[in-house]
């Protein structure tokens, strides 16, 4: 779906500019992305994490703090609690447009006010940070010694930011000092997934420790190994956004079902998404997916293609019927794997070939290989590609009420 307008006003009167990134499919629950310093909502790791977050049923307000992007206020009049500030007249806005947020995400500065608001925030379940500081006074380091020593003489000193001129007032710097955000980490009481970039050289990798061990349980931290601070490259992002939906789904409430047009959860529904020209929507009772094409013949790559599904469902079906066999049987059996390959095969019958390749681990020996090796090749799926099936096929005259708009 397409992001709409969502401008609300902040607690000092001044109108911020939010866009909201409406949920695909059924809404797992709402979510606040608050930017980088200086950074916006039309940044491209907000705007990308943002759209990949609602591709997992993840809607999300991401706005423009005060004096940035199109929000209203004075950029040099505000400061971490400006920010923290804005974050809670964010929260109220979609609770009272019948949104709770139940997910709060942070990068960078935006991260240490998201830790700094979340405890003040009911709805809000979890929490996420990405290369945030542990300590507000943190960014201060981005000035230089030269702007700050400016700024104490003279009350203010314009400071060049990723290519930008900002003034930076001494309430900045002394409301920056003041923060105790350990403190306030200690308090959350909230489960905190930490992202970080080993090599960030913005914020560096210490800070999330410290982050860590001033959090309680639950916590979790997870590497994004050689990303930049900015998360520039869109597969870090969407990386980011893939392990935030999957941590979060412990904690977001149940939202209501979205009714099948076509019935009670049977089956599974492919439904168009209107986003590029084959990215589709994949529903099977609870269960939500994406399905696409790759980028070479128009796609997004946005999930797996047609016949990758084939070769999933093959690939499983192996894996588990071995797995079956084996604890039935009570061989040493640890782990099993298989890949699934489709190739097409020009001028041959069939022209369809899957290579299918198993790893056993355990202790095995011949005889009990050779055995799951041909219990693999009678699982129920392979039966039904090696024997062929039948395909029948209705027509629905009515539309859909819940075509994606």
């Amino acid at each position: 779906m397409a992001s709409q307008q969502f401008d609300f006003d902040s607690a000092k009167g001044y109108r911020l500019s939010g866009r909201i990134e409406p949920a695909e499919g059924t809404p797992r629950g709402w979510a606040i992305f608050a930017h980088c310093f200086t950074c916006g909502k039309d940044s491209l790791a907000t705007t990308r994490l943002a759209r990949a977050l609602a591709m997992t049923g993840i809607g999300v307000l991401r706005f423009d703090f005060a004096g940035l992007g199109k929000s209203g206020g004075d950029f040099a009049d505000g400061g971490f609690a400006a920010d923290v500030d804005d974050l809670m007249a964010a929260y109220a806005a979609m609770t009272q447009a019948g949104m709770p947020p139940s997910l709060l995400v942070g990068h960078s500065f935006g991260g240490a006010a998201a830790l700094a608001a979340a405890g003040d925030m009911p709805t809000v379940k979890a929490v996420v940070t990405i290369a945030a500081p542990s300590d507000v006074a943190h960014v201060l380091q981005t000035f230089g010694p030269e702007a700050l020593n400016r700024i104490e003489a003279e009350g203010e000193a314009e400071v060049d930011l990723a290519g930008r001129p900002f003034v930076i007032r001494q309430s900045f710097v002394d409301d920056a000092r003041e923060q105790d955000l350990a403190t306030r980490i200690a308090r959350l009481r909230r489960p905190l997934l930490i992202l970080h970039a080993p090599g960030d050289m913005t914020v560096g990798i210490d800070n999330a420790t410290r982050i860590f061990v001033a959090a309680k349980h639950p916590k979790s931290f997870v590497s994004l190994d050689d990303a930049d601070h900015l998360l520039t490259r869109p597969a870090d992002a969407d990386y980011a956004a893939a392990v935030i939906a999957a941590w979060a789904s412990r904690y977001l409430p149940q939202q209501g079902e979205t009714p099948d047009p076509h019935g009670e959860a049977e089956g599974v529904l492919a439904m168009e998404t209107g986003r590029g020209r084959y990215q589709l929507a994949m529903r099977s009772g609870p269960h939500q997916f994406l399905a696409d094409e790759p980028v070479d013949v128009g796609g997004l790559n946005s999930g797996l293609a047609p016949y990758d599904f084939v070769s999933a469902g093959l690939a499983a079906c192996t894996t588990m019927t071995m797995r079956m066999y084996a604890e039935r049987k009570g061989l040493p059996l640890v782990r099993a794997q298989t890949r699934v390959v489709h190739t097409k095969r020009a001028d041959q019958t069939p022209a369809d070939l899957f290579t299918r390749t198993i790893t056993l681990e355990g202790p095995l020996d011949a005889e009990q290989r050779a055995k799951l090796l041909s219990i693999a090749n009678r699982c129920p799926v392979d039966i039904t590609l090696t024997r062929a099936s039948e395909v029948e096929t209705l027509l629905v005259d009515e539309q859909p009420d819940d075509q994606p708009s």
